[in-house]
């Protein structure tokens, strides 16, 4: 009775080649499943500036869904700095909207809050903002503290406004203004008054003369009024010279994830954890409607 025939066992080589066929193919397609939902459904955000503040600060991450305005040129995740015309399933975004945006010089990824709508008037006289010719209500000024630390260093224009609480702790004391919107949107904004930096930078931040949004762009400024290169800022000084195509706005800022204070060190693990800033984390950047 002979014995049965066994399968002769693969060659070492010819596993060794299925199994690294594997790998690359899983690697590719969790590339692919990664890039395609942060295009269509929802991306992570780092804020690498203080333009934004009080609402968003450097060291903040946060999440930017991407089918409120519908999807184009500008939204995945990687993109050119020309606009494509047209949108799928467009929609527009609403006063006081927080939005990423492709500025047309050289694609970078800008966020800022949506003030203007097409067929609105913009204009900034001696730091108050007007629509429409109208003042935008905002409320008395209110000094607001912000804990100095390696993100917010608390430097430049905002050094005269640093000081110290009774127990020691260095904080950014700066003022504030709630602005309300058309609409109801409500905010906080930074203020520093009537006036230029050293060299005029800021020139037209406080002075802004009026200009109509056109057909399908919208006007969009920093909620740090004197620190912010938004609309009211050409192109070749970083600004977003002036109303952006829709097309260009790449989603809408949903909330913040969590918040760093800078002092960390990627390879110190312990400090992902001890640089956490605390009170930041699911903070929502829809804006309030006071």
């Amino acid at each position: 009775m002979s014995d049965p025939v066994q399968p002769a066992a693969p060659a070492p080589d010819k596993v060794q080649g299925e199994s690294w066929t594997s790998t690359i193919r899983f690697v590719v397609l969790l590339v692919v499943g990664v890039f395609t939902f942060q295009t269509v459904a929802a991306k992570p955000f780092y804020i690498p500036s203080s333009s934004m503040m009080p609402t968003l600060r450097t060291g903040d991450r946060l999440v930017v869904s991407k089918y409120p305005y519908g999807w184009s040129y500008a939204s995945p995740s990687i993109h050119g700095a020309t606009p494509i015309p047209g949108r799928l399933f467009g929609g527009m975004p609403e006063r006081g909207d927080i939005v990423t945006v492709a500025r047309l010089s050289d694609g970078a990824d800008l966020i800022k809050r949506v003030i203007g709508l097409p067929g609105d008037t913009v204009e900034v006289r001696h730091s108050i903002l007007y629509l429409n010719g109208k003042p935008v209500p905002r409320g008395p000024k209110r000094m607001l503290d912000l804990p100095v630390d390696a993100n917010l260093p608390c430097e430049g224009r905002l050094e005269p406004f640093r000081t110290a609480r009774a127990d020691g702790t260095a904080v950014c004391r700066v003022p504030t203004y709630r602005e309300t919107l058309p609409g109801g949107a409500s905010y906080d904004t930074i203020d520093l008054g009537d006036g230029d930096l050293p060299g005029g930078f800021f020139s037209v931040a406080d002075m802004y003369a009026p200009v109509t949004v056109p057909a399908g762009h919208v006007f969009l400024m920093g909620d740090n009024r004197d620190e912010s290169a938004d609309s009211r800022f050409p192109l070749s000084r970083g600004g977003l010279g002036g109303p952006v195509p829709v097309e260009s706005l790449g989603g809408r800022a949903e909330f913040i994830t969590h918040s760093y204070d800078g002092g960390g060190s990627v390879l110190n693990p312990i400090s992902w954890v001890s640089t956490l800033r605390s009170g930041r984390s699911g903070l929502s950047l829809r804006p309030a409607h006071d």
